[in-house]
């Protein structure tokens, strides 16, 4: 199947103004802020005008759904439009929309033929995929697949004390449980990684996920003042994080290069003055890795960095949440589903893995999951200076056009 272009683009442009940062061609859309409600409702409205009935989950995940074979599953496609704060404009938003023009492609086909459908069509927008406004990412599809309760997702909160369930309301973002039955999952996204540049590769079939071990952790010290306290009375919560951070990088190079990437991306310190030793301090880090016995090498080293910090600091420090996932294959024939058809349109195509977590990762524990990527300009992700070119884009439209289509009528799954 052809795919418009044109219309394509003009929506990309559209859809790349909701949140956008001035100055840049970033945006700022976070779960259930006033720019995800506005482009969500863009969204709705595009699906409705091409026939899909969209609907809510009970926790915000938003879907489009077009029934052509009553009773049958559905081929459910998609990804997410939160974003980082000050993030790229590519980031899930692709996936959502490269998902929809795909589906309101193959309906169109399938409307001239209804005989040639074996499957129903669904688009999903996923909620909170980012984990910037809410932890942990990935939170839609992981309410979705059962592995986060629905209760403990809309009671968690973000730093201004809001819920997810008072954001959700606020917007009108949440419903009830989907009840439509889901036969497979395909999803696409820009690589956040540079060797598909490097290699030469127009689609990326993602074989794997890199496995990894997120952590928040809360340190407690004591509160004193920062010129007349003795130094060796501190009980510094703020020094005792800050070895764990400098501990994350060091931790790197203990392994083979290239084995291991660790983070820590998010500090709160209290009270935070300048006259104040802090007395607390929250921060989190993640570990990720290919290999399972480099994760569990890592963890046990930082475990012994932290025992060595609560004796050196005289701090408490407590794991308050973890979220952790292994390294996990995708189905080999939907990787050699992709391929035949990444052939076929004579696109250059090449196994790879998948560092960062996707809604993917979940939903393919589930149903039979394909997943795939477009090149990354320089591999540079969550930053207003993330690119993916408009012909990468369309080459992955075509890809995902003629999957979607394929799988509608009854190819793969």
């Amino acid at each position: 199947m052809s795919v418009d272009v044109e219309a394509f683009l003009s929506d990309w442009q559209e859809l790349s103004r909701f949140g956008a940062v001035e100055g840049t061609d970033g945006v700022d859309r976070q779960a259930a802020t006033a720019a995800d409600a506005e482009q969500r409702r863009w969204f709705a409205d595009l699906l409705q005008r091409h026939g899909f009935a969209v609907v809510r989950d009970e926790i915000g995940n938003q879907f489009g759904l077009l029934e052509l074979v009553p009773g049958a599953p559905y081929v459910l496609t998609g990804s997410h439009l939160d974003s980082q704060p000050t993030a790229g404009r590519f980031d899930g938003a692709y996936g959502v929309l490269a998902s929809a023009h795909a589906c309101i492609r193959a309906a169109e086909e399938l409307r001239r033929a209804p005989e040639h459908a074996r499957r129903n069509l669904a688009i999903v927008n996923w909620f909170n995929e980012e984990g910037s406004r809410f932890k942990p990412s990935m939170m839609g599809s992981g309410v979705f697949t059962g592995k986060l309760p629905i209760e403990a997702a809309l009671e968690t909160t973000d730093t201004a004390g809001i819920t997810v369930r008072g954001a959700l309301d606020a917007i009108g973002e949440r419903g009830d449980a989907l009840t439509a039955p889901i036969g497979s999952y395909l999803e696409i996204h820009v690589q956040q990684g540079r060797s598909m540049e490097e290699d030469g590769l127009k689609i990326g079939l993602v074989h794997a996920t890199w496995g990894a071990h997120k952590y928040e952790f809360r340190v407690r010290g004591a509160q004193a003042h920062s010129g007349s306290t003795l130094m060796e009375d501190r009980r510094d919560a703020l020094l005792a994080a800050s070895r764990l951070v400098v501990a994350a990088r060091e931790l790197v190079d203990e392994f083979e290069p290239g084995i291991l990437h660790t983070a820590v991306g998010e500090l709160h310190v209290y009270p935070n003055s300048p006259v104040v030793v802090a007395s607390e301090a929250r921060l989190l880090m993640d570990l990720r890795s290919p290999d399972a016995d480099v994760l569990e090498a890592a963890s046990a080293r930082l475990r012994e960095v932290i025992e060595r910090t609560e004796r050196s600091d005289r701090v408490e420090i407590e794991v308050i949440a973890e979220h952790a996932w292994g390294q996990n294959p995708y189905a080999e024939d939907g990787v050699a589903f992709a391929a035949e058809v990444a052939a076929a349109l004579g696109l250059p195509h090449g196994r790879v893995m998948t560092i960062a977590g996707h809604d993917s990762t979940n939903m393919k524990d589930d149903v039979p999951t394909i997943m795939l990527f477009v090149p990354s300009v320089a591999g540079i992700s969550h930053s207003v200076e993330e690119f993916t070119s408009d012909e990468d884009l369309i080459d992955g439209l075509r890809v995902m056009t003629a999957l979607v289509g394929r799988m509608a009528r009854g190819e793969f799954a």
